[in-house]
């Protein structure tokens, strides 16, 4: 059994891409049950896309009062916020009688936020995926929170940090994205948890046929803070003090405040796109100025894959363990970005070095396959804690 708090289709964050790969390559291995859990009804062309690799699908909504009452409760409890929104008595009812039936023999949690559902079932052997570091990403919103917000992501940070040591307990094995994250997680025992990273698709090895037209590029769902903040990071920082540099973005559901500052710098906005491979070769360089938020991002994956030079920040850079000027540029503040931009576009032999090596370590590194095999090697370990 895959438990979900997201369908994991279509394919427009991070969470979602990792569980429609994971998917795939567990349902080599095992019959496959998927729970996921939903704000709003699933598309059947959504459902048809899992139904390949799944004997059967389980789609459990949640409705706006539900959601609603759950995080008044919150408010009297040590849970985070994030496991109360994801989290519905009704549908932990429906999980039971789930279990019951279908008798798993192995169940799989992707994230923290869905553990309350099967964290007390204890027939099987269990495995919690917390892909990132998620109370180290909320403490690094703090400082960019507005005042009259920074003490809930405080005290969310701190319960976020409570439940990761406290949910480790709960199951047998333990996976992460990142040497980097695993840090994060305060538990003695954290060197247990299994760092598996994310893969990257065959098909971005594929570069599509289309114009290189712009200068930078940026790709990412655009609701989602840290791809905000990284935008804004490009307008003001970048944009604004070198406005010779052209720039398009790409990603689904893009916030007001990133149209609006797309519209004041120029900045061509695409929003989804079908083939994001399109979004991504219109640009020379990837620019990913990530300064909060925590885990691998695909988006640097998926660039390099392509053969797109990428310029980022450490904290984005580190999990991926490229080193700096021979497979990716790593810059930290503005003049550094501007810099670096400046020297790919002028320096050719240093484009292609970068573009070449970039493109070779993804490969080598990066392939579902590999950390799938990953994965389904830990979920059979035989131990138990």
């Amino acid at each position: 059994m895959v438990v979900l708090p997201r369908f994991p289709y279509p394919l427009e964050k991070g969470d979602k891409l990792r569980a429609y790969h994971q998917i795939i390559g567990l349902s080599e291995v095992y019959n496959v049950v998927l729970f996921a859990i939903s704000n709003a009804s699933v598309p059947k062309e959504s459902i048809e896309k899992l139904a390949v690799y799944c004997t059967r699908i389980e789609v459990f909504q949640r409705g706006p009062i539900s959601i609603c009452f759950n995080l008044f409760l919150c408010l009297f409890s040590q849970k985070p916020f994030q496991v109360a929104y994801f989290y519905s008595y009704r549908n932990a009812r429906r999980m039971q009688s789930l279990l019951k039936d279908i008798q798993p023999n192995r169940i799989y949690c992707q994230l923290i936020r869905a553990a309350e559902y099967i964290k007390d079932y204890h027939d099987c052997p269990k495995t919690i995926d917390y892909m990132d570091a998620l109370s180290k990403g909320m403490e690094r919103r703090i400082d960019k929170a507005p005042w009259y917000a920074k003490q809930l992501f405080r005290m969310e940070s701190i319960r976020l940090k409570n439940y990761e040591v406290r949910i480790f307990d709960y199951f047998e094995h333990a996976c992460i994205i990142s040497r980097q994250d695993q840090a994060f997680i305060f538990h003695p025992k954290r060197k247990d948890i299994h760092c598996i990273p994310n893969g990257i698709a065959p098909s971005f090895f594929e570069r599509p046929k289309v114009e290189t037209d712009k200068d930078i590029v940026f790709i990412g769902n655009l609701s989602y803070a840290p791809n905000i903040e990284a935008v804004e990071y490009i307008s003001s920082e970048i944009l604004t003090k070198n406005s010779a540099i052209s720039c398009l973005l790409a990603g689904a559901t893009p916030s007001a405040y990133v149209e609006r500052l797309c519209a004041k710098n120029s900045i061509q906005l695409l929003g989804w796109v079908d083939d994001i491979r399109e979004a991504y070769c219109r640009g020379k360089i990837f620019v990913a100025p990530m300064m909060i938020g925590t885990g691998m991002q695909n988006k640097l994956l998926e660039a390099m894959a392509l053969g797109i030079p990428c310029v980022t920040t450490n904290l984005a850079g580190d999990p991926i363990g490229a080193v700096d000027r021979e497979s990716i540029c790593i810059a930290n503040t503005s003049e550094e970005f501007i810099e670096i931009i400046q020297e790919l576009l002028t320096d050719q032999d240093l484009y292609e070095k970068i573009a070449k090596n970039g493109c070779e370590l993804v490969r080598k590194k990066y392939s579902w396959s590999h950390a799938n095999a990953q994965l389904i090697g830990l979920i059979n370990e035989s131990k138990s804690k």
